[in-house]
């Protein structure tokens, strides 16, 4: 599996399709080996093979044993398990050295293959995205040196070593520490405590006052940001009983999208949405109005008992070496009206203002003259208002991914004459072409148990997933042939993503430049919206918008939907220079292709940076809970490799 990276160029030689965060690096795409066509072969047999071989050369601590086991072009992804990081080892030369240079060589010390249900179990199945390229893939469970696990591992013959059967993909994510199991099914807690006790609170008390963190109380950890990211990190931290609280600026939970534009409903599916815990129920929709979805929060923080503060600002921040806390200052407004100003001592603060940090407002000369209606960034934009009969206006939206559109096509329905304003390309796929083939057979309704999808999706290494989501982008495009050719009759400049990788790949590398369609490529084809490509701003005029190439568009409304800052601004911001300097830039790949920064390490010890979709913030928020419960417990020192 060819997975090297390459450190970004400039932004500026490359298109923008390639774009990358600064400093990230360049995925190559992976490549499929040679493999003889697959006859019939008893898929268990071969897995428990493979697995006796592996636990074999784990016990006898021998990296060459190991070796032998993966195929040429290979890649073990590792979550936790063999260190207290991420890791894609690509290539057997890769995890040899990694195990030699590890302290304690492997601490994963054996795994198993997990028979539990029809999911898991060995099957044959292909590795790429025509299954052309097929083997054997097993569910695996795991038990490292301090925790226990789960993994995934995709066997494929090796037809230059006699058709052995070695590993192309192995994933191995540690899922829970041991003697800190969370506090649920067999685990959970009584909720009483039987016999007299006299004088003893009952269970609204005893929350009130872990909540308001009375007396000596105080968090370990304290959460800026009560959106998804915020919620499902706590809510996996108070599963493992560690005291956490989460403060949000906005009066209720849910506000941060409660106060987003109008019209706004999530572009992801509800079976990609689940949060831990507790799932979205069978009757919700397939795709979760904003209002909804903040309801959904607000109910989600008190069914998990969740320590939130609303209406509370963040003073000041100081960071004690020594000590390793924080002595963290903020002012609350109360529900009755009361406003207090605590000062409290966290171990850990976990940054969760969203992955995409500060708006990225540009400044354009003659902004102070415009003298329409809005003229602000999409967070700002809270929904168009009904031209009155009779009357015309116009808008102009300058961005093309999926905020700008669906501000567009918000001001179409609203009777505004609209143009789009698209300065580079964009990846388009429509709604359901585009996820029936991402995912498909592993998140929709009677599909895989939501972390079966979550462990099978994860299992694939991030250059393979590229090389499948080339092939994917392919059927995407078939299948949307006329949606694209409209498209580009009606002259909107599209692309394929990186190296034609699409959607996710997108996501991944730069955090946008693409949309989800729902409805507005349509109005674009149909000329209802009309497009002005491939030109920068000059000057914002008193009644509109004035282009290099001399061209000029009147406007009521501007919105500019230009995207957002990486979220280490936003930490500067908080924080200020000096630790916003000690941690590391955020999101794009680093250079074994995986994440940076995000949900694991930042470079200063008790910070955190936390965010993503609904489903990543569900499946990260395990992994980012047990390294801080592991410090916590004297498991892991920060310093830890």
């Amino acid at each position: 599996m060819a997975t090297a990276a390459v450190i970004s160029p400039d932004n500026r030689t490359i298109p923008s399709y390639n774009r990358l965060e600064p400093g990230s690096s360049q995925l190559a795409a992976a490549c499929y080996p040679d493999t003889d066509s697959l006859s019939s072969v008893d898929a268990n047999a071969v897995a428990s093979e493979w697995v006796d071989s592996f636990n074999q050369a784990l016990s006898a601590q021998d990296p060459s044993a190991v070796k032998n086991l993966f195929l040429q072009g290979s890649c073990w992804r590792d979550q936790l398990g063999l260190s207290w990081d991420y890791h894609s080892l690509s290539g057997p030369d890769k995890i040899v050295s990694f195990l030699k240079s590890a302290p304690k060589g492997s601490r994963i010390g054996s795994v198993k293959i997990d028979n539990s249900n029809a999911t898991r179990r060995p099957t044959v199945s292909a590795v790429d995205f025509k299954g052309k390229v097929n083997g054997v893939a097993s569910f695996l469970t795991l038990e490292t040196d301090v925790g226990r696990g789960r993994g995934v591992v995709r066997l494929l013959q090796d037809s230059k070593d006699g058709n052995k059967w070695k590993a192309f993909t192995l994933f191995t994510a540690m899922h829970e520490l041991k003697g800190f199991e969370e506090a649920i099914k067999d685990n959970r807690p009584q909720g009483v405590i039987h016999g007299g006790h006299p004088g003893r609170k009952n269970w609204q008390e005893r929350r009130t006052a872990t909540e308001n963190f009375e007396g000596d109380l105080e968090p370990t950890v304290l959460i800026i940001g009560a959106g998804q990211g915020g919620l499902t990190s706590a809510a996996r931290l108070h599963q493992l009983e560690v005291p956490t609280l989460i403060i949000d600026k906005n009066p209720r939970v849910g506000d941060n999208w409660r106060n987003r534009y109008h019209q706004l409903v999530l572009h992801d599916p509800v079976w990609y949405d689940h949060l831990p815990y507790v799932p979205f129920p069978s009757h919700w929709p397939v795709f979760t109005p904003k209002d909804k979805l903040a309801e959904w929060f607000e109910s989600y923080a008190r069914l998990m008992e969740l320590n939130v503060w609303t209406s509370t600002t963040l003073n000041d921040a100081k960071w004690d070496e020594t000590k390793r806390q924080w002595t963290v200052t903020m002012t609350r407004k109360k529900a009755n009206g009361d406003t207090e100003t605590r000062t409290l001592r966290p171990r850990h603060i976990v940054q969760a203002t969203g992955h995409s940090g500060e708006m990225k407002m540009p400044s354009i000369k003659g902004m102070d003259t415009f003298k329409g209606g809005n003229l602000c960034h999409s967070s700002q934009f809270k929904g168009a208002q009904m031209v009155p009969e009779g009357q015309r206006k116009r808008a102009i939206v300058v961005g093309c991914c999926n905020s700008g559109h669906d501000i567009a096509q918000d001001f179409y329905e609203h009777g505004y004459d609209v143009t789009i304003v698209q300065r580079s390309s964009t990846y388009v796929m429509s709604s359901k072409n585009g996820l029936d083939v991402l995912l498909g057979g592993l998140y929709e309704e009677c599909g895989p148990e939501t972390e079966d999808a979550d462990l099978l999706f994860m299992s694939i290494p991030n250059a393979m997933l590229k090389r499948m989501h080339q092939d994917a982008t392919a059927e995407i495009s078939k299948r949307d042939e006329a949606l694209l050719r409209g498209l580009d009759q009606a002259g909107f400049k599209l692309d394929d993503g990186p190296d034609d990788a699409g959607f996710f790949m997108k996501y991944f590398q730069r955090g946008g430049g693409y949309y989800i369609d729902v409805g507005c490529s349509q109005l674009i084809i149909d000329g209802k919206i009309k497009v002005k490509q491939g030109q920068e701003i000059e000057e914002v005029k008193s009644n509109g918008l004035l282009f290099t190439d001399g061209d000029f568009l009147e406007a009521d409304d501007i919105i500019f939907a230009t995207g957002y800052e990486n979220m280490r601004g936003t930490a500067r911001k908080i924080f200020g220079d000096e630790m916003a300097e000690r941690v590391k830039d955020v999101w794009g790949f680093d250079q074994e292709g995986e994440l940076r920064t995000m949900w694991r390490r930042t470079g200063h010890p008790g910070f955190w940076f936390f965010g993503g979709n609904l489903a990543l913030c569900r499946y990260y928020s395990r992994m980012l809970a047990l390294q801080i419960k592991a410090m916590e417990e004297g498991i892991m020192k920060y310093e830890d490799p």
